[in-house]
């Protein structure tokens, strides 16, 4: 067992990262090679063509063992995402960032549920509610992926300037707003009806509080006597058993685990060497190691295959459709509205309809509380990777330069 684990922790880990190296040579931030070898690895391809070949590179007895590396690496990550928001980033651009992020969070929503109506017929699994599909489906087409679109912005040489500062200050606000949604979602589906949806709402709600009024002032005291050198990898420690007991409690409050770990990434003191240090090290093995394994466990439940029949590809066409209108029209037109200029507002629409892992995570979310099935998985995780793909070129046809 311990052999076939390492076996197939080894040819994901090469796999995806030789997927990431040739994204990055073709113009495309790493993730978008990582997810596609996810796939490729999968039913969708490898499982068609060499099916014996598969069971041997991933047999069935190995992937529970991947999937809790994988969840481990995406709590880490999640982690690290909630360290990358930095409220300072909306000093100066409060009403821009207001009317984009609102306008980028609600009408992919409201446009989003209107297909959510239409789609539940037809991929709604047997025994779930209209009203919680509605809202997943909402929330999964509102989401920008903030990490990706750090790494974007960084390639393109346009962190820094007014409309990447712009772009990430939205895109932390719509993902705060999208993952408190997706605790409602999960709280709801988690059983019990509204009544205990709202309740596990209300206790995500004082878990949040206390994160924030209790534990960010403490970590805050503690980081002025943290040093790096030799107490660096103290600091790993106390970070990383701090984001497993954050997700440990909120998974505890029938909220998903993801959510703890993302808050408390968003209340750990930025600004100090050793925090730095030490995310870096977290950074640095869970995100090239742990978190293809999470592709892997994606991909694994992709199945474009699934997709017979023209009407599933038409739905997956207006699912598409749907999400680039809702999410780069109401960007674009948000900031023509707050006074930008046309070719700025066009690009920040595009950039705030970068998908990428955020949106994976998501789904995964939603598949695993049978919330959605399989071929709307596969549609939205295909959707998830031409929004995400699209905007390096984009960037770049546009025209536009950075500082770098």
């Amino acid at each position: 067992m311990a052999g076939g684990v390492l076996g197939a922790v080894a040819v994901v880990v090469l796999a995806c990262g030789a997927g990431g190296v040739l994204a990055r040579r073709v113009g495309q931030p790493a993730v978008v090679g990582e997810i596609a070898v996810g796939i490729l690895l999968g039913p969708t391809f490898l499982g068609w063509l060499w099916p014996r070949g598969q069971r041997w590179l991933l047999p069935d007895e190995v992937l529970p063992h991947l999937a809790e590396l994988g969840n481990l690496g995406l709590v880490v990550f999640m982690f690290l995402v909630g360290l990358e928001l930095d409220v300072g980033m909306l000093r100066g651009l409060r009403r821009a960032v207001v009317v984009v992020s609102q306008a980028s969070v609600w009408v992919p929503l409201g446009l989003g549920g209107l297909l959510a109506l239409g789609l539940y017929g037809t991929f709604a699994p047997e025994g779930v509610g209209r009203a919680e599909f509605v809202l997943f489906v909402a929330v999964a087409l509102s989401v920008t992926a903030f990490p990706v679109l750090a790494r974007i912005l960084t390639e393109q040489g346009l962190y820094g300037t007014p409309v990447g500062a712009l772009a990430m200050a939205c895109a932390a606000v719509v993902d705060v707003i999208a993952w408190c949604l997706l605790a409602v979602v999960v709280a709801v589906a988690g059983g019990g009806g509204a009544g205990a949806g709202l309740w596990r709402a209300a206790l995500a709600g004082v878990f949040v509080a206390g994160m924030w009024w209790g534990v960010r002032p403490l970590l805050a005291r503690g980081a002025g006597r943290w040093g790096v050198g030799e107490r660096g990898g103290g600091v790993v420690v106390v970070l990383f058993g701090g984001v497993c007991l954050a997700a440990y409690a909120t998974e505890a409050l029938g909220v998903h685990a993801l959510f703890g770990a993302f808050v408390f990434g968003a209340v750990v003191p930025r600004g100090v060497e050793a925090v730095e240090s030490a995310a870096r090290r977290m950074r640095d093995f869970a995100v090239p190691v742990l978190l293809p394994l999470f592709f892997v466990g994606s991909g694994l439940r992709t199945d474009v295959g699934a997709l017979r029949g023209g009407g599933v590809w038409w739905w997956a066409a207006a699912v598409l459709g749907v999400a680039v209108a809702a999410k780069w029209g109401a960007a674009a037109v948000a900031a023509l509205a707050a006074g930008m200029r046309r070719r700025d507002a066009v690009l920040l629409g595009a950039l705030m309809n970068c998908r990428g892992v955020t949106e994976l995570v998501v789904l995964n979310v939603g598949l695993g509380l049978g919330v959605i099935g399989v071929e709307l998985f596969t549609v939205l995780v295909l959707m998830a990777l031409v929004t995400t793909a699209a905007t390096g070129p984009v960037v770049r046809a546009l025209g536009v330069r950075g500082r770098g």
